[in-house]
């Protein structure tokens, strides 16, 4: 009897070798043209209702199945490779991290462990991370899908290593005396999320409030500290902040060193987008004594302009880095000799066992552009923000909401007469006005008690003319808001 037994490649490779060099044209195209499009625009109703189908029994020929992504999913993205998008911190990719992507997913790579050489691709992808910032030769380290991830990894080790106690197995009930965490009011949230996953509570972390330059106030953290020994607390981690998500700002990562030196606690460091101020010589004093941290998370597709998702994680301790995740198994034994040789396995080092190819498209970038390049970016983008900075001390109608150590410009559309309330409504109106016309992606933060429009600038796209445009535009906007009183 013959049995007839399917599989999931096409049927015409010469027919599916068109369509991809098609789809190919086409991304490219669509990078190319970019600044012909609007920034942003919503998602039509009769989009929405698209993907609300039942679920497909039968297949569809590819030719149709891409002729519908063209038609109802590349016209509506979040719009984070359009030149005038600098909402939240997003990266927007290259076209060579688009086809790395493409091989990497080809290659179809599991990097948990084993004798192929994608590890030994990481490998040297962290090497070259250690060096690009500074960092310790012997650190370990480990691609995960960003920041959030980079930072829960940390902060695991940073809990096995000053417990006291061995917590993999105990658990949290292990010791008496709550375990505390310290870091400032401006600490990413993915941080306080990290804290509530490792079962710490949130009541585990101190909040330390911040000084004028929205950096930690260290004498503060002392403080603190000091009540917490005395009240039978144990502290374990403080965490500083090199580039806070609202203002950009940089916490004293020199004097915070020194006080984890001085009480013996873990320092670990959120460097999502600031830890790559090192690359530049002019910002590079603004992360000094980032090379002190026991571990540093950061992005690379932010800073990095790399496409979602690539993040990583460096810690100082090798083998405390290792002893927070390696676990023994029998269908995971590692060998000396055949597939499952090799000389690491990454799965020993974070929490995923099966993990994709993220290295490739970081070599390819680094290869391709030179840290040089990277670096140039950096201070283009800083620059720019200073450039945007003085555009609105120069507007009648504009003010500057924080300081400008970096890349990120908080401001508002300001009017003689209006109260706080007023202002917060009318700028959270203009923020959506600017995002609706397609001018430009701008987010909104708080800052005190008053909203303000935040601009984060990490884009190899933008141009000087483009913050003209965004400047010219909210003014335009607000004036409009205020001639019509669509505010309160």
């Amino acid at each position: 009897m013959r049995f007839r037994e399917e599989t999931l490649d096409p049927q015409d490779w010469n027919k599916f070798r068109a369509l991809a060099h098609q789809m190919t044209d086409d991304i490219l195209t669509y990078q190319q043209t970019v600044r012909q499009r609007p920034a942003w625009q919503p998602v039509p109703r009769r989009v929405e209702r698209k993907f609300q189908a039942r679920l497909p029994l039968r297949g569809q020929l590819e030719k149709d199945v891409y002729g519908e992504f063209k038609q109802f999913i590349l016209p509506y993205p979040l719009g984070n490779i359009h030149p005038r998008f600098w909402g939240w911190v997003m990266g927007n990719g290259t076209p060579m991290g688009a086809l790395s992507e493409m091989l990497a997913a080809g290659m179809n790579s599991n990097l948990g462990g084993g004798n192929h050489v994608a590890n030994l691709v990481e490998r040297q992808v962290i090497d070259w991370l250690k060096e690009m910032l500074g960092y310790s030769k012997k650190a370990s380290g480990l691609l995960v899908s960003g920041g959030s991830m980079a930072n829960l990894t940390g902060l695991a080790v940073a809990r096995n290593s000053k417990a006291g106690y061995d917590v993999r197995k105990k658990g949290l009930g292990g010791r008496r005396g709550r375990m505390v965490l310290y870091g400032s009011a401006e600490m990413h949230s993915s941080l306080t999320k990290a804290i509530e996953l490792l079962g710490f509570g949130r009541d585990s972390l101190r909040s330390i409030a911040v000084d004028d330059a929205y950096g930690m106030d260290v004498d503060k953290l002392r403080i603190t500290l000091e009540s917490d020994l005395r009240t039978g607390k144990k502290p374990i981690c403080v965490i500083g902040t090199a580039g806070s998500t609202n203002t950009g700002s940089i916490d004293p990562l020199r004097e915070l060193a020194d006080v984890a030196l001085e009480y013996s606690l873990w320092f670990h460091i959120d460097g999502a987008f600031g830890a790559f101020a090192y690359l530049p010589k002019k910002l590079r004093l603004l992360v000094n004594g980032m090379e002190r941290a026991d571990s540093i998370a950061f992005d690379l597709h932010k800073w990095g302009y790399l496409p979602f998702e690539i993040g990583c994680i460096l810690v100082r301790d090798a083998e405390a880095h290792r002893r927070a995740f390696a676990a023994d198994a029998g269908y995971l034994k590692h060998g000396t000799r055949g597939t499952a040789g090799g000389p690491i396995w990454f799965s020993d080092y974070g929490l995923q066992l099966t993990r994709g190819f993220r290295a490739l498209k970081v070599w390819m970038a680094l290869k391709t552009y030179g840290v040089r390049k990277l670096s140039d970016l950096v201070q283009q983008n800083v620059e720019q923000a200073s450039y945007l900075a003085e555009l609105i001390r120069k507007s009648d109608k504009l003010e500057l909401m924080a300081p400008v150590p970096l890349n990120v410009v908080c401001f508002r559309f300001k009017e003689f007469g209006l109260d706080n309330a007023q202002l917060n409504s009318l700028n959270e109106e203009l923020l959506i006005r600017l995002q609706e016309s397609g001018t430009a992606v701008v987010s909104g933060t708080e800052l005190q008690g008053r909203y303000a429009m935040r601009c984060a600038i990490t884009n190899h796209r933008s141009v000087r003319n483009d913050f003209d445009i965004l400047v010219s535009q909210v003014e335009r906007v607000g004036n409009l808001l205020l001639k019509k009183q669509r505010y309160c």
